[in-house]
């Protein structure tokens, strides 16, 4: 729908124009998932510090404000998230690996912790660093963007735990209680 050449809406005439950031992209293709990670990450990470970066399938790390095109949109399209894809592993490696070497402290995956998909690549990087919301445990995607929404609202930052020797899948825990995050006028 936002690379339909025809889209009257706005975010895909900005687009086509001058590009958007990549964040807001995402943002409107994936929901609640994705919105919730950008709502925590932004909540809980110190701009002055270090931005909120995002895994792309191609592209590594990349910035959440940084503006993206269609041909960049299309790209992405275009390779999987497949940790043996070496299209979305080496620059994801490659990324990584720069940014331990400019940053020593904690680093808080907020993407899926069950799958190799992260995991496999970012834990020999980052080692006992990379770091995951221990409520992750068990949760669907859904269920984790509904989690950190409510935790960035509420101004509660979740358990961070470090990913190396946790347990990374589990029961389910019980469902979220309802929440309407729309803004009353």
């Amino acid at each position: 729908m936002l690379l339909n050449p025809s889209a009257p809406f706005e975010l895909a005439q900005r687009l086509r124009q001058d590009g958007v950031p990549l964040d807001e992209a995402f943002t409107f293709m994936s929901g609640l998932y994705f919105r919730g990670k950008l709502s925590y990450a932004r909540a809980f990470t110190d701009p002055a510090d270090r931005p909120v970066f995002i895994i792309t399938t191609n592209r590594g790390l990349v910035p959440a404000d940084q503006r993206i095109t269609v041909d960049d949109l299309r790209a992405f399209s275009d390779v999987q998230i497949d940790a043996y894809d070496r299209r979305y592993s080496e620059p994801l490696i490659r990324d990584a690996i720069r940014l331990s070497r400019s940053h020593s402290g904690p680093v808080v995956l907020l993407g899926s912790i069950a799958t190799g998909k992260y995991v496999d690549h970012l834990l020999p990087i980052f080692r006992q660093n990379l770091q995951f919301p221990l409520e992750f445990v068990g949760r669907g995607d859904m269920s984790r963007g509904g989690l950190l929404l409510r935790s960035a609202v509420a101004n509660q930052m979740l358990s961070h735990i470090p990913v190396e020797g946790a347990l990374r899948r589990g029961r389910r825990p019980p469902k979220l209680a309802r929440v309407d995050f729309r803004v009353s006028e």
